[in-house]
C-alpha cells in the first residue's frame, strides 16, 4: 500500500473515532431530565422521639454517609449519634441562627457536599426548625429529599380513637392566657380533630382554657412521652381530662400532645353557628329581613325557615 494511502485511511479513522466520541457524550449529556447540576443533597431525615429503636435503617445510613449533619442542639444529637456510632460532624441549626447560617450549608450543598437536616427529636420543620434552610435549598435547586420516620401527632391521631381523616394541627398555643382563648377560639367549630403541642408547665392551663371554650363534653385525648417509659394515652370528656391532669402532678410532666374532637353541629336544628349568624347579621343591616334571610339561607346552607325565624326574634330583641 503507497504512503499517500495509508495517511489518508488513517486520517479517516481518527476522524470517524472523534465523530463517534462527539455522539457518545450527546448520547448521555441530551437525555431529557439529565442533570448537570453538581450540587448535594439535603436530607430532612426524622429521629426517635422517645424510643431509639424507633430509628429507621436509611435514617441511619444517611446520617453516616452525608458529609455534615445540620442539628437543632448539637450537645443533644451528639449522644443520639454516639449511640448508633456515627461520627459525622455537626454544626448547629436552630430558631436563632437558622435565617442566618442557612447560607453555611448551602455553600457546602452547592459545593457538592450532602448534608442531613435533624431535629432534637421527631420529624424536622414540625414545630421545630429547618423551614428556612429548605426554603434557600428548594430556591437555589438543590435536591431535597425527606426520610420520614417518628412524628408525634401522627402517633398521637394514630392511637387516640378519634376521626383521622381529616385533622388539623396547630402546633404550640400562644403561651399567655389571653392569646391561648383567642386562638381556641378560632377553631372552636372547626369539624376536623384538632392537635395541639403542649409544654408540661402549661398543660393545666391548657386544658382549663379549652374546657371553657370547648366545652367541658367535647371529647378529647392526652398523649404524653410518646414512645418513653411512662406514656401516657388518657381519652376522656375536656372537663375529666383536665381533672385527670389536676389530680395528678405526674400528668404535668414530659412532652404533651392534645388531640380535641372537631365541632359537631346541634341535632337542634334552630342552634347554628356563631359564622352563620355573623353572615345573618351583615346581610340584615343591608336590606330586608326575607331577603336577608333567603340570601344567608344560600350563603350557609343552613335552611331559610330557621334563619326567617331567628331574623324576626333579632328584631324583636331591638
Amino acid at each position: 500500500m503507497c504512503r499517500r494511502r495509508r495517511l489518508r485511511i488513517v486520517a479517516v479513522s481518527r476522524a470517524t473515532m472523534a465523530l463517534c466520541s462527539t455522539r457518545q457524550v450527546c448520547a448521555v449529556t441530551d437525555v431529557p431530565g439529565a442533570s448537570h447540576s453538581t450540587a448535594g443533597t439535603l436530607y430532612v431525615v426524622a429521629t426517635p422521639i422517645g424510643n431509639l429503636d424507633d430509628m429507621s435503617a436509611r435514617a441511619l445510613k444517611v446520617l453516616s454517609d452525608v458529609a455534615l449533619i445540620a442539628a437543632e442542639d448539637t450537645r443533644h444529637s451528639i449522644r443520639l449519634l454516639q449511640h448508633f456510632g456515627i461520627n459525622t460532624p455537626l454544626a448547629a441549626c436552630h430558631e436563632h441562627n437558622e435565617r442566618e447560617e442557612g447560607s453555611r450549608f448551602l455553600t457546602r450543598l452547592l459545593a457538592g457536599d450532602n448534608v442531613a437536616l435533624i431535629s432534637d427529636a421527631g420529624t424536622p420543620l414540625i414545630s421545630d426548625p429547618g423551614y428556612h434552610l429548605v426554603r434557600q435549598a428548594r430556591a437555589a435547586g438543590v435536591a431535597v429529599v425527606p426520610v420520614p420516620g417518628a412524628c408525634a401527632l401522627i402517633a398521637a391521631l394514630s392511637a387516640a380513637g378519634l376521626p383521622s381523616d381529616r385533622f388539623i394541627f396547630e402546633g404550640f398555643l400562644p403561651a399567655k392566657a389571653v392569646g391561648r382563648r383567642a386562638r381556641l377560639g378560632q377553631v372552636k367549630e372547626e369539624p376536623r380533630t384538632l392537635i395541639f403541642y403542649e409544654a408540661p408547665h402549661r398543660i393545666l392551663e391548657c386544658l382549663q382554657d379549652m374546657e371553657e371554650v370547648f366545652g367541658a363534653e367535647r371529647p378529647a385525648l392526652l398523649a404524653r412521652e410518646l414512645t418513653k417509659t411512662f406514656e401516657t394515652l388518657k381519652g376522656l370528656p375536656l372537663g375529666e381530662l383536665r381533672a385527670f391532669v389536676e389530680a395528678d402532678s405526674n400528668q404535668q410532666r414530659g412532652e404533651c400532645v392534645v388531640l380535641v374532637a372537631g365541632w359537631t353541629a346541634p341535632e337542634d336544628e334552630q342552634a347554628v353557628s356563631a359564622e352563620v349568624m355573623r353572615v345573618l347579621d351583615l346581610l340584615l343591616a343591608e336590606m330586608p329581613l326575607k331577603r336577608a334571610a333567603a340570601l344567608a339561607a344560600e350563603i350557609t346552607g343552613v335552611r331559610k325557615n330557621v334563619l326567617y325565624q331567628l331574623a324576626l326574634e333579632k328584631q324583636k330583641d331591638k
